[in-house]
């Protein structure tokens, strides 16, 4: 922009002369001009810092120049800046190296203001130029206070597939018990796919294995604030945790939520029922249950656990309708078929059981549970070979399950000889050394044979494991029978009653304190014990009349060590004659009552059903039958292996010598 200047006197008699500092050629028909300096944004420029230093007369001389001018312009007189132009202006000047595109949109500027006419114009002109300036100032800063997201937008999301492949990877870390890679890749997928539920479902369940409860709440509530409450996988996880805590109430507003994310989510109904079961609540369960069928179906879990509940109410018509309802929606269902067998083992029907687990075992020909529970349903009617052989095959199909050897190992001590039992209960722990079932059988035997300390050295280490479980309160009460026996009373009451802190609903426990103390003439204490135990189960009875059946399937292992360590309540208070089990003495009930169904039994050949159990091994397993004492040696002689190679014996040997050997004369 140029400053025009004329060079006309001025009227003051004392001004000195005017020189132009820009000199052009102007018309002297000023009606046109305007003279506008704020009309643009005033840049950096070297014409504007090259200004030659004026003094007060020059600075008054142009002030007067301007003054003459806006006397001449009439109606296009325009509004000035109240403050000096050159201090000022340099003042607010910015770079133009930072934008630029925005002196071009300056200038564009310029020219439509200097076009336009009259004064209204000239100022919506100068106020719109000055808010957009600003505006897109701000606009080209708005990048710098944007969160990482902003930067992580302009990177490479990694395809989907690469969260299959980690969640795949992660699994297998977890598995084999790499709980730190796998917590590091699953908090990778969280931060690359945060609204995908399974990794938080993953990571959360990583978390409840090594017992951080805290962290596992966190990361399902992170889960449902990411996914914003609609997946019902991450509410259902997180009541499963909150039931295993103990945490009734917020485990139902879990199941709730869940249920409510998606009605049609059948692990939430069915997980809600299990939680009514166990409180008692039994027409609440239904009722869940009933609401799982009509969203999700016919469902094998949902008829399942229906079928347990007619068959607790001896309805077994309708238990066995719902059963084969279950086996219809999936006949592969091994739970289904295993939990329809056991009702018919309660039943006495010996035929029918045996039918169904050999559909168990084809429908899931690798199932531990399977092939245990048929080996201990076989070895309890008194064919103890073929009960020996099913065990067998389960354990050559599944080398790392210390159940089956337990359950083998108690087997081969009833039928066999103990040192046998002490090969098989070694390996078994070292399989799995945190089974306190094992350790409570291997101690059970160990008192048996008479050796007390050995097996109080046993129940110390059972109970080094969990002190508060299940486990532990049966482990307090046979070391409180061992202890009885040998006339530490003091000892086998404190151990009682350690184990009903515990479990306040063993009927054994009460019964067998009740029994110490009429045995010692107290039978004022021993008739206080057993109403004690009937008060308080009173109460429960009202809440919870029977235990859940669907559970066992899990653990079978329990019902055969019942059966041997004398735990059924039928035979509990007959005499043991002798320290070995001996299955004629009468001193387990159960299994006297089912040897004298099996006198007429028929091998599987002329069972019936034509299942080849020979064939089926080999065809399905790649197993030879007559074989398989041959791999199970094999898997015996493990351990000392391991002993040898722990300690290998060191020879000394020269270095640096030689031996020459000397002609034989």
């Amino acid at each position: 922009m140029q400053l025009l200047s004329s060079a006309t006197a001025s009227s003051s008699s004392s001004a000195k002369p005017s020189f132009p500092i820009f000199t052009s050629s102007i018309s002297h028909s000023t009606s046109n001009f305007i003279f506008k300096v704020p009309s643009t944004t005033l840049r950096y420029s070297p014409s504007n810092l090259l200004l030659a230093p004026r003094s007060s007369n020059e600075s008054a001389q142009l002030t007067n120049d301007n003054q003459q001018e806006e006397s001449n312009s009439g109606d296009t007189q325009e509004i000035r800046p109240d403050v000096d132009p050159p201090e000022r202006l340099l003042m607010v000047r910015r770079p133009v190296m930072e934008f630029p595109g925005e002196e071009v949109e300056e200038e564009e500027e310029t020219v439509s203001a200097t076009s336009s006419d009259g004064r209204d114009d000239v100022d919506d002109q100068f106020s719109s130029s000055a808010l957009d300036a600003g505006l897109s100032k701000f606009a080209k800063k708005m990048p710098i206070f944007e969160p990482e997201r902003v930067e992580l937008s302009s990177e490479a999301k990694p395809l989907a597939v690469n969260l299959e492949l980690a969640l795949y990877r992660a699994k297998v870390l977890a598995r084999s018990f790499q709980f730190a890679e796998a917590e590091k890749i699953l908090n990778k997928c969280i931060y690359f796919w945060p609204e995908d539920g399974r990794p938080y479902v993953a990571l959360g369940k990583i978390l409840s294995k090594q017992s951080k409860t805290g962290e596992a709440r966190l990361v399902y509530e992170k889960g449902c604030q990411a996914t914003q409450g609609e997946n019902p996988y991450i509410w259902q996880c997180w009541a499963v945790l909150e039931n295993r805590n103990g945490n009734i109430r917020r485990a139902r507003e879990l199941f709730d939520a869940a249920t409510v994310a998606d009605k049609r989510h059948i692990a939430a109904w069915h997980g809600w029922a299990i939680l009514e079961i166990k409180e008692g609540n039994i027409k609440k369960a239904r009722h869940l249950l009933g609401k799982g069928l009509k969203y999700c179906g016919g469902n094998e879990y949902i008829y399942q656990t229906l079928a347990l509940l007619e068959a607790k109410a001896n309805r077994y018509e309708q238990a066995q309708y719902l059963f084969r309802q279950a086996t219809k929606c999936n006949p592969k269902s091994c739970a289904s078929w295993l939990a329809w067998a056991q009702l018919e083992m309660q039943q006495e029907n010996n035929r029918a059981a045996r039918q169904l687990f050999e559909k168990a075992v084809q429908a899931s020909p690798k199932n531990r549970f399977a092939w245990h529970v048929w080996g201990v349903f076989e070895a309890n009617v008194g064919n103890s070979d073929k009960g020996r052989k099913l065990l067998k095959i389960g354990h050559a199909v599944n080398p790392r399950d210390p159940v089956l050897l337990q359950s083998l190992a108690l087997l081969e001590y009833k039928y066999s000889t103990a040192n046998l039992a002490r090969v098989l209960f070694r390996r078994a722990s070292e399989l799995d050394p945190r089974h306190q079932p094992v350790w409570i059988a291997w101690g059970w035997m160990e008192w048996k044979e008479g050796n007390i300390a050995k097996a109080r050295e046993l129940y110390q280490r059972a109970l080094s494991i969990n002190a508060t479980s299940e486990s532990a309160a049966r482990c307090l009460q046979a070391w409180g029978v061992l202890e009885q026996r040998i006339g530490n009373l003091s000892a086998a009451r404190r151990l009682f009653r350690s184990s009903l802190n515990i479990n306040s609903q063993s009927y054994v426990t009460w019964m067998t304190w009740a029994s110490l103390e009429e045995d010692q003439g107290n039978s004022v204490r021993a008739e206080e014990i057993r109403n004690l135990y009937f008060q308080q189960r009173t109460e429960v009875v009202d809440d919870a009349s029977w235990v859940m059946g669907f559970l066992d399937i899990f653990d079978p292992a329990f019902e055969s060590i019942k059966k041997l360590l004398n735990f059924n309540q039928d035979s509990f208070y007959k005499e043991k004659n002798s320290s070995r089990s001996n299955p004629e003495d009468g001193e387990n009930g159960t299994y006297n009552e089912s040897i004298g169904d099996s006198f007429g039994y028929v091998d599987d050949g002329e069972s019936g059903s034509g299942f080849d159990l020979d064939a089926f091994v080999r065809e399905k397993l790649s197993l030879d039958p007559t074989n398989l004492e041959v791999q199970f040696e094999l898997s015996k002689t493990l351990v000392p292996k391991k002993i040898i190679k722990r300690s290998p014996r060191k020879v000394w040997r020269p270095e640096g010598r030689v031996v020459i050997a000397s002609p034989q004369p």
